[in-house]
């Protein structure tokens, strides 16, 4: 026996690949930044305000420099050792699980 195979006319767009967004560099940065100043947040109480105040002051700097910290040669480098400093402050390390780091 034949079967019978209808037809299905779709009208499409151009097939155009899929492309998840991507995540630069500055914007994995930047988050990092952002990750420590939520943990100087959850300990608030263990700091002055002029200690937070001088954190979110550094933090400013960095954010607005991050694209030309970003585009040097050794930006990796330069970013990792900012972040050290900051982890510093935050021990945010401390707090990550290893299990869930690759």
């Amino acid at each position: 026996m034949r079967s019978k195979l209808r037809s299905l006319h779709v009208i499409s767009q151009p097939s155009v690949p899929f492309s998840p967004p991507t995540r630069t560099r500055r914007d994995f940065y930047r988050e990092e930044f952002l990750k420590h100043r939520a943990c100087l947040e959850q300990q608030r109480e263990y700091y002055s305000e002029r200690a937070i105040a001088d954190f979110d002051c550094a933090l400013q700097r960095i954010l607005a420099q991050l694209d030309r910290l970003c585009d040097a040669d050794d930006a990796d480098g330069r970013v990792s050792a900012l972040l050290k400093q900051f982890d510093l402050v935050t021990r945010l390390s401390a707090w990550i699980d290893p299990k869930t780091v690759h």
